[in-house]
């Protein structure tokens, strides 16, 4: 079940790569710059979980630069 938490963190992954389909970052630079945050700022883990959600119905993808995780829309 998806709470609403998670539901705005992937609302707002999915809003920033229709507007930027070229875009990649970190987890933890989509939970700062991508999702805005109404009033406190939630956990990472829930962009964590979101961004796991999408990937798993195959909207976003990640690879490895490094030891860094980057996260992207699927190019599939």
């Amino acid at each position: 079940m998806k709470n609403k938490f998670i539901e705005h963190a992937i609302h707002a992954i999915q809003a920033h790569l229709s507007a930027r389909p070229e875009s990649a970052d970190t987890l933890e630079g989509i939970h700062q710059w991508w999702i805005r945050h109404d009033g406190q700022e939630e956990s990472i883990a829930i962009t964590e979980q979101a961004l796991q959600q999408l990937e798993d119905i195959g909207f976003v993808e990640s690879f490895s630069i490094g030891n860094r995780k980057i996260w992207r829309r699927s190019r599939q």
